[in-house]
């Protein structure tokens, strides 16, 4: 019989709310039960695995702690000097380990442009991860983006969207394929994004000079994600409101933001949440091999990146300068948005959880503190810095060990 865990007298955040002296129940991989200490069980567990002999119990007193939901992350290129770019199950799991000692218990494994024969190569060699349970899918970024807009990727690589070059990747996805990043204006746009929707795949509007209509028009065609909303993209002008004002005002969307105070000012983090609402708001990393890592030279694709301070920037070539990516985990995502931001605890949890879970299509296994899913947790100390991380029933960081 699996081993039970009770995780006791924590500030719980569920579905229904945050219930303060919560507790959760785990046996193996899942939750069984998820309720106030002195609410009545809901036991998740087959009749069959209800009788007979209770399993050896640890119980947690985790009193003056937060428990939330595994974070998921919808957007990331690496970590611990790690790059999934690379296309080697040794580097992807280096990334992987990485952000899951940060609290990030499902993700996705972004590319960046590339030539498209190296990105089927890439994506062959991930998809192997997917299947193997360590990454939810891929995310193609680039290299169907447009030149006016391509920060940290390289010029020379891109490509407008034809529709046979968009199904070429999805191809060698192998069914793991579970966004893209275009520029909807450029020739095939359109097009692209109809056939992503017909795929079952998330056709995501970014690094784009499109205006208003355009990218109206790309929405009515199944697109529903908005990447890295404000960055790569024209500003929000008064007389000329382009994508920002069309991804933000449509119910359909979830856009997408990277609260690590350099790509986003405050003003305008609480202006998206605004109008669009924590059901729409996905927070995410986009982060490079440098997250968790210090200062130095990392590549990105086949771009060389500099990071100093913290901020990750292309260090030469035509886009020397821009932002490349992020450093950002997103446990501090998370601290921030509740120390700094003034978003409530319930608001960072779907930002971080349940909208990219639900965005993603793995809501049913992830994303929320409930019976019968799986068991990813963070543990948060009264300061919201993570001491504790579990992913499926396993201790990633223990509590008081980590």
């Amino acid at each position: 019989m699996a081993p039970r865990t009770v995780l006791a007298g924590a500030r719980v955040v569920l579905p229904t709310g945050v219930v303060d002296n919560g507790r959760i129940t785990v046996e193996g991989s899942r939750i069984v039960a998820a309720q106030a200490e002195d609410a009545r069980v809901e036991d998740a567990r087959p009749e069959g695995a209800r009788a007979g002999v209770e399993p050896t119990t640890d119980a947690r007193d985790l009193s003056g702690h937060w428990l939330v939901p595994g974070f998921v992350d919808m957007h990331v290129h690496g970590g611990g000097g790690a790059s999934f770019s690379a296309g080697t199950a040794d580097e992807a799991l280096t990334a992987i380990g990485t952000h899951r000692r940060h609290g990030t218990t499902t993700m996705l494994a972004s590319t960046v442009t590339g030539d498209l024969d190296d990105l089927a190569r890439q994506a062959a060699a991930l998809s192997e991860l997917v299947e193997q349970g360590e990454l939810a899918g891929l995310h193609f970024e680039g290299p169907f983006i447009s030149p006016h807009r391509c920060g940290a990727h390289q010029p020379s690589l891109l490509r407008d969207p034809d529709p046979a070059d968009v199904r070429k990747l999805v191809d060698a996805a192998r069914g793991t394929a579970k966004m893209m990043t275009l520029a909807p204006e450029l020739p095939g746009g359109l097009d692209s994004v109809r056939l992503l929707a017909d795929h079952g795949v998330i056709a995501a509007v970014g690094h784009t000079d499109s205006d208003y209509a355009a990218t109206a028009e790309a929405v009515e065609a199944g697109a529903t994600v908005a990447t890295h909303l404000f960055n790569a993209m024209p500003s929000l002008l008064h007389r000329a409101p382009g994508p920002i004002a069309a991804l933000l005002e449509d119910e359909r969307v979830t856009v997408e933001l990277i609260n690590d105070g350099t790509h986003l000012h405050p003003a305008v983090l609480e202006l998206a949440f605004h109008r669009a609402g924590a059901d729409r708001v996905a927070f995410i990393t986009d982060a490079m091999g440098a997250a968790g890592m210090s200062d130095g030279i990392y590549p990105l694709g086949p771009m060389r990146v500099e990071v100093k301070d913290g901020v990750a920037r292309i260090s030469d070539g035509p886009t020397a300068g821009s932002i490349a990516g992020s450093t950002l985990t997103l446990d501090h995502a998370f601290q921030r948005a509740v120390t700094v931001d003034g978003l409530t605890v319930e608001q960072a949890t779907r930002a971080l959880s349940a909208t990219p879970a639900r965005v993603l299509g793995v809501a049913d296994r992830v994303g929320s503190l409930e019976a019968g899913k799986d068991a990813d947790l963070v543990v948060l100390d009264d300061t919201f810095a993570l001491v504790g991380v579990m992913r499926k029933g396993d201790w990633v960081i223990e509590p008081g060990k980590g």
